[in-house]
This record gives structure tokens, C-alpha cells and sequence, in this order.
């Protein structure tokens, strides 16, 4: 792709990431592509959200993120808007969402102006619900744990079907890693009727339930005990938190079955968080349908995505004891030969690819 317009979202709290966004801008300025801070905010500032921020940025086609995974999911919620591709530049310390380091930013903005890099697509879920969200002021303050300001509740999506009769209103909001609905007061769970593809899968009353992309499956969901699911699936993956019941498993749902939670009539309220921010409020009857959006996210790499070498690495993942004396493992496992004909079909590496030769 030609990058024609480039937004900058910055972890204004690290230095390095400052850093980072000047070479960002010293490129664009040398190729002559426009560039626009995004996401900038101040305490007596509200904050936009994703398809404003996009338009008032001249709806940039690349994002550009310095930081974690927290400064990509704030670019990825703008990037859904308008089919732009986002760059992750890693200045984090324990997430899977950003892989380009800082020393490799102006070699990755050259590949993908050059077209050199490659473009990953990203399962995202999107929503409908029984009303529009609000989030009451003194809700606000108090799950905002002191950070200022907080997102915007989401609008309603004007591009979706209206009038459907008992299908509630379409939201304009994406999420890349979970949408969550947790109890508001912390002496009384929520209770809710839980749903899939239109059917009473079970009703819990628990802290919290999660309704996570094979993304967000190393977010919260995975903190749960979740399990973690490989990004290039797709599937929603539903998870209770703390529940009161002896079923407390996670169940992983098709990409085409949606998930709904409806408040019971003497539950308390339930908060709505989506990618970790405080988007709404649901009250006893409320109901909230999740789903797979008909958008993906586009996430620029600039080479093979080695997903499970930053799962061992990021967890710390260790060898089980019993096994020392039986001799290490070496780290791949990648035969010299060309690849069979009976496994040509399978994911491999762009080594294994390039020596097949099976015919």
C-alpha cells in the first residue's frame, strides 16, 4: 500500500515513545505525506470517538502506535473506522499486539509505503443492544480510577438496518481484544442471562462476564483462566468471571454465533467495558447482543507472525522439571526437506514454504 496519510498515537508517559513519534513525523515529512497527531487529549477535553477522531485527522490510511498494547488498541478503535492499517511499534513490556521495535520504525514505514510489508487481518466484535449506552456522571467518576477523560458511550451505528422489530439498536464501537459486563457495585454481583445464536445457554450471577476475540484470548479473558486461542481463528470466546455456580467454564462460540446477556429483573447494574474502557451502564431488563463485526482490523507485520515464540516469551513459559533429565527440546521443529504433498495445506513459516517442492 501507498501510504497517503499517517495518524500518530503516542504513550505520551514514555519517553521513548516521544522519541519515536518525532522519527515517525521526520518520515512523513520527507516523503511528503501528510501527519497528524490522533488521540491527543487534555483533563478539560472530552475525548472522541473512533469514526470522529478518525474524520477530524482527515481519516488517515495508517496508523501509526507508540507504546503497548494499550496505545495499539486506542489506534486500532480509530483504524476500524475507515479500513485503515495499523503499525504497532512495540514500546511495551508484556503484550502481544505490537512486534516492530523502536530502532525498526523507519525501515517498517518504508516497507509498507513500498508495499513490502504485509497486511494481517484481525477478527473484531461489534454490538447491538436494547437501548443506547449511557454512562450516568457519577458512574463515571467513579470507575475511572483516575484517569481523565473517559471515552464517549458509543452512538448509535447509522449505517446498520433500523426499524427491525426487537433487534435493539446498532452501536458504533469495535472491539479488538473483549467486551465485558461486570458488576457496578462491588457488594452484589450481576446476574444475567446468558445466550448463544438465540438460545438460554445458562443464567449466572458473577463478577463479571467476558466476550473475548481469539485476539483479546491473552487479555482479561486469559487472567480468568481462559484459554488462550490462536489469533488467526475465528471464534468468541465467553468466559465468567467468579461466578456463583458450578459450571465456570469458558465456552468457545463460532464466529457466526452471537452472544447475548440480558440483565434478570432483580440483578444489580451492569457495567459495559469495551477494550478495557468504560463505555456504558445496563439496568435490570437490559440486554446486550455481541457478535463478529463484518469489519476486520488490518495490522501491518513485517514478517511471519511467530504468535507462540511471544506466548513462551511474554509468559515466561518454563519446561516442566520432569523432563531435565531427559534432555532439552530444541526450539523448532522444521525438517530440512521439502514439505509433503499431504501437508502442503498446513500454516508453515515462509522458510518452510519457500522449500516445498512436493509437486
Amino acid at each position: 500500500m501507498s501510504v497517503e496519510r499517517v495518524g500518530v498515537v503516542v504513550h505520551q508517559g514514555r519517553p521513548e515513545a516521544v522519541v519515536a513519534a518525532r522519527v515517525v513525523r521526520d518520515w512523513c515529512a520527507g516523503e511528503g505525506v501528510p501527519c497528524t497527531d490522533i488521540d491527543v487529549w487534555r483533563d478539560d477535553e472530552r475525548r472522541r470517538g473512533g469514526r470522529e477522531e478518525a474524520g477530524v485527522a482527515g481519516n488517515p490510511d495508517l496508523i501509526v502506535t507508540l507504546g503497548g498494547d494499550g496505545t495499539f488498541l486506542r489506534g486500532a478503535r480509530i483504524a476500524a473506522k475507515t479500513d485503515g492499517a495499523v503499525l504497532g511499534i512495540d514500546l511495551g513490556r508484556v503484550g502481544f499486539l505490537t512486534e516492530v521495535p523502536a530502532e525498526d520504525v523507519v525501515r517498517a514505514l518504508d516497507a509498507v509505503h513500498r508495499g513490502r510489508a504485509a497486511v494481517e487481518e484481525r477478527m473484531l466484535l461489534t454490538m447491538r443492544a436494547s437501548r443506547v449506552l449511557e454512562v450516568p456522571k457519577d458512574v463515571d467518576a467513579l470507575m475511572a480510577y483516575g484517569r481523565r477523560p473517559m471515552l464517549p458511550p458509543p452512538q448509535v451505528d447509522r449505517d446498520a438496518e433500523t426499524g427491525a422489530e426487537g433487534w435493539g439498536v446498532a452501536l458504533d464501537v469495535t472491539a479488538l481484544n473483549d467486551v465485558v459486563v461486570e458488576k457496578l457495585a462491588r457488594d452484589r454481583q450481576v446476574s444475567l442471562g446468558v445466550y448463544v445464536g438465540g438460545r438460554l445457554l445458562a443464567s449466572y450471577s458473577a463478577d463479571a462476564v467476558i466476550m473475548a476475540t481469539p485476539t483479546g484470548s491473552t487479555a482479561y479473558s486469559f487472567a480468568a483462566g481462559g484459554p488462550v486461542v490462536s489469533p488467526r481463528m475465528d471464534a468468541v470466546i465467553f468466559t465468567p468471571v467468579a461466578p456463583h455456580m458450578t459450571f465456570d467454564r469458558t465456552v468457545v462460540v463460532a464466529s457466526d454465533e452471537p452472544i447475548a446477556v440480558r440483565v434478570l429483573p432483580h440483578s444489580g447494574q451492569g457495567a459495559v467495558t469495551i477494550d478495557g474502557h468504560l463505555r456504558g451502564v445496563l439496568d435490570a431488563g437490559d440486554w446486550l447482543g455481541v457478535y463478529a463485526a463484518p469489519r476486520r482490523l488490518r495490522a501491518i507485520r513485517l514478517g511471519p507472525h511467530d504468535f507462540y515464540g511471544r506466548l513462551r516469551t511474554r509468559l515466561r513459559l518454563t519446561d516442566a522439571p520432569a523432563t531435565a533429565a531427559y534432555g532439552e527440546s530444541p526450539p523448532l521443529f522444521r525438517p530440512d526437506g521439502p514439505v509433503p504433498r499431504d501437508l502442503a495445506h498446513l500454516h508453515l513459516s515462509l522458510v518452510d514454504r519457500d522449500t516445498t517442492g512436493g509437486g
